[in-house]
């Protein structure tokens, strides 16, 4: 089953493709200034393609495409998250995180999300990504500060800049900018 969503904010209008390509995908690619394309012409997984576009273009300046697994049949589906200020998109489906600067329109980054990708959250000024076995942290700038294993039952709340962690019934709590204390640390 297909599904789209468009969201307009901050002068960008982030549009996504799930299941299947866009009917004008060709000419976005065509048009497009960066089309990272990650094999989605390859078999299997699920087809998502991203595009950005600013408020001064009629095409997209950006267009990511991809097959990702997991995929929503599992749970798992993909999520995007603009920081404004600094023209930064992330974005994660299955294990596959990327982070796009949407200026220069150019990839930061690429990292992989630990089994499975669950969501990308906003607290003041960290990105938090959440998946089925790992809990990261980045800065505005896209810069990782932190990762963490974590295994489901888990979840997490922030409250005065501290992040509260549960996983399996074992409590912690620590900095949101420092992330939890390891071995490696104490």
């Amino acid at each position: 089953m297909a599904a789209t969503f468009r969201v307009g904010a901050f002068g960008y209008t982030v549009r996504g493709d799930v299941g299947a390509l866009p009917t004008t995908y060709n000419s976005m690619v065509e048009h497009a200034t960066l089309h990272d394309d990650f094999d989605i012409n390859g078999a299997g997984g699920t087809a998502l393609v991203i595009s950005v576009e600013s408020a001064a273009s009629g095409w997209p300046e950006l267009v990511v495409s991809q097959r990702f697994e997991p995929g929503p049949e599992a749970g798992f589906f993909p999520g995007a998250l603009l920081v404004p200020e600094n023209h930064l998109l992330f974005i994660g489906a299955g294990t596959r995180l990327l982070a796009y600067d949407l200026r220069s329109v150019r990839r930061v980054w690429e990292d992989a999300a630990e089994t499975g990708f669950w969501e990308w959250k906003r607290h003041d000024d960290v990105v938090l990504m959440s998946a089925e076995l790992e809990f990261a942290a980045w800065d505005l700038r896209g810069k990782k500060m932190w990762t963490a294993y974590v295994e489901p039952p888990w979840d997490y709340a922030v409250r005065n800049g501290r992040v509260e962690l549960d996983i399996m019934d074992r409590k912690s709590s620590f900095h949101i900018k420092t992330g939890p204390v390891t071995r490696e640390r104490e």
